[in-house]
């Protein structure tokens, strides 16, 4: 005996070999056994054989019409052999009855299934809409063919040059566009961005990498809303001190500045100064919200995405000729071997006496070492810390940078670009830093004190992390660390600060240890920030490779940092290089530069030479 039988949606036929009382042991055509219970056998027949049967059956289904087994089917619930047998006149042999079923069982639109074997034919009013719908998608299904053939020819159709940021950034594969844009990248063995390029909407790399960071963070545009400028305290106590900042050129958002005094004693005090417009900006206010959602100044060269609106900026910034409100810390130390004897906090109105600029200032590196005078202004100011910085930096026995190290500074104007090295530990740097990390230390340790929650930069086993708790800082060789310093450019700056500046006022802190408001705003920060500083080695490395067309450079010298990957000599720029043979990290070699692709952000590398024996390889992060 054959049945035709169901099986996971499936119909399919066999041989009976045995049977029991609720199922029979079954062999396909192809030799395959399975069980089968007697309630999934829809049909039993002697002949033909089931393979022949299924392949008459499939045949007989072709042939019939679903629009016209649906007229015939009433509006009652029916068994296949029913309609079969109405729809021939007669008993159905095998083949016909299974090729009815077959037809209903491809054919959900008309039919519903109300059991095995067993149907009921749609509505009218809901199989109209259903066909509509089927009509609709092959229209849809068409269109999309149509549109990515067009695209493989490298046309694009209007409909989807519409959404070229939404395609490349981030797609909505519901969306026939994006299915049509996607068969073509298929059909072209090409990126997104490439088949953009070839279709001539893609000309500017430049505007899609930084569309890539646009669109990710300010997919409603980079303009703040409208907003009130807090005013600035005005009853604050003024310093008596003429302070000043330095910073690169084109700082705008001034956090810091330093002064120094010569106390009565012989003893210097050390004054630090960080803008304070946690004095103005409340917690939950307006501007908060903004911060909240930036985070943090995003940095790119040319061109940089505050956290704060300009106006706030301008407000509180430490910007010389004014006097503007600050959270300033005077800690009193001895001048001939830098040991802190005393330490203040205090909120007060700062006179701001000059803005200097690395630019102008870093003739001072050389001349403090030799002794020799230059005759900028605060110059012997800048000395006197730059002693007390080598102190501090010895009691920690930590470097605060990595000596010999570079950084890189990007300046764009007219699409031209120029890179400087910057060799880390130079002495005004090394002021800086330390100036900072005693800031960022000396408050963070008084707020552990008070038990005033904060979010602290913790190292451990080499990996830096934020945390609530005032746990030590390994690298920089610190009991706890909390960033402070930049307040106009960092979040977690500015909520520190409001905690700070509680605690210096005697008031309750905005903020406990375990508010949601607090840990979600670590949470955010760590994720952003590392976001923005992927973004950032993203632009750079444009500005890179943009420089090494600019200045036709086909050859360089290169310093290996692993297997097969070369850092670029002058450029923060590191590059595969297949052909590099096996040498140890910090080899000097020549490579042979090729190809280089703006849009893919790659250059081909060709290894030519050994150029000298390996060299000390340094890599310190700096955490100020």
């Amino acid at each position: 005996m054959q049945v035709l039988y169901e099986e996971d949606g499936e119909l399919k036929v066999g041989s009976v070999l045995a049977q029991a009382a609720a199922s029979m042991q079954v062999e396909s055509p192809h030799g395959r056994r399975s069980k089968v219970k007697l309630a999934s056998v829809l049909l039993e027949f002697e002949r033909p054989p089931a393979g022949e049967m299924l392949a008459e059956a499939q045949r007989y289904a072709s042939s019939l019409d679903a629009d016209f087994l649906w007229q015939c089917s009433g509006t009652q619930e029916f068994g296949f052999r029913d309609l079969a047998r109405e729809y021939v006149g007669r008993d159905p042999n095998p083949s016909e009855a299974a090729g009815v079923l077959l037809k209903l069982h491809a054919a959900p639109i008309y039919f519903y299934r109300r059991g095995r074997g067993r149907f009921q034919a749609a509505p009218e009013q809901t199989l109209k809409l259903a066909l509509a719908a089927v009509e609709k998608k092959k229209r849809i299904l068409e269109q999309i063919d149509q549109w990515a053939e067009a695209l493989a020819r490298f046309e694009c159709p209007a409909p989807i040059a519409a959404l070229k940021d939404e395609l490349l950034y981030s797609p909505d594969r519901a969306k026939p566009e994006t299915k049509a844009f996607e068969q073509a990248c298929k059909l072209t063995s090409l990126t997104p961005a490439r088949l953009f390029e070839r279709c001539g909407l893609l000309e500017d790399p430049h505007d899609y990498h930084l569309k890539r960071f646009l669109h990710e963070f300010f997919p409603g545009g980079t303009k703040f809303p409208a907003h009130a400028v807090p005013p600035a305290p005005d009853d604050l106590p003024l310093a008596e001190v003429a302070a000043f900042s330095l910073d690169d050129i084109g700082t705008t958002e001034i956090d810091d500045a330093f002064s120094l005094t010569r106390l009565a004693s012989g003893d210097l005090r050390v004054g630090i100064h960080i803008a304070a417009p946690a004095l103005g900006i409340s917690p939950g206010s307006p501007l908060d919200v903004l911060a909240r959602e930036r985070l943090s100044t995003a940095y790119m060269p040319g061109r940089k995405f505050t956290m704060l609106p300009d106006d706030v900026i301008a407000r509180y910034s430490l910007d010389q000729g004014e006097s503007r409100p600050a959270v300033s810390l005077y800690v009193d130390v001895r001048e001939h071997d830098g040991t802190v004897i005393g330490r203040t906090s205090r909120l007060e109105r700062v006179p701001i006496a000059a803005n200097l600029r690395h630019v102008h200032y870093d003739a001072l590196n050389a001349s403090f070492e030799s002794g020799a005078k230059t005759g900028l202004a605060f110059e012997d100011e800048l000395r006197s810390l730059w002693r007390v910085a080598g102190a501090l930096e010895t009691r920690r026995g930590k470097p605060s940078a990595a000596v010999g190290a570079l950084d890189y500074s990007f300046y764009v104007e007219d699409g031209r670009v120029r890179i400087a090295p910057r060799k880390r530990g130079a002495p005004l740097d090394k002021l800086v830093s330390e100036m900072m990390i005693l800031a960022n230390t000396s408050w963070g340790e008084l707020l552990a004190e008070r038990d005033v929650a904060a979010i602290y930069r913790v190292q451990s086993t080499g990996k830096v992390r934020l945390s609530v708790h005032p746990e030590p800082h390994e690298g920089l060789g610190v009991s706890c660390y909390a960033w402070m310093s930049s307040p106009l450019r960092r979040y977690v700056d500015l909520l520190n600060q409001w905690q700070l500046v509680a605690a210096l006022g005697g008031r309750r802190a905005p903020f406990v240890r375990t508010s949601d408001a607090l840990l979600a705003a670590l949470r955010a920060f760590e994720v952003t920030y590392a976001r923005y500083d992927e973004h950032q080695r993203t632009m750079e490395n444009y500005w890179c490779l943009r420089w090494l067309l600019q200045e036709q450079v086909s050859s360089t010298g290169a310093v290996v940092l692993r297997e097969n990957i070369v850092r670029l000599d002058g450029l923060p720029l590191a590059v595969r290089a297949a052909s590099l043979p096996a040498l140890d990290a910090g080899t000097r070699v020549r490579i042979e530069l090729s190809k280089i692709d703006l849009l893919e952000r790659s250059v081909a590398c060709t290894y030519r030479e050994t150029l000298g024996r390996a060299v000390v390889m340094e890599d310190a992060a700096k955490d100020g």
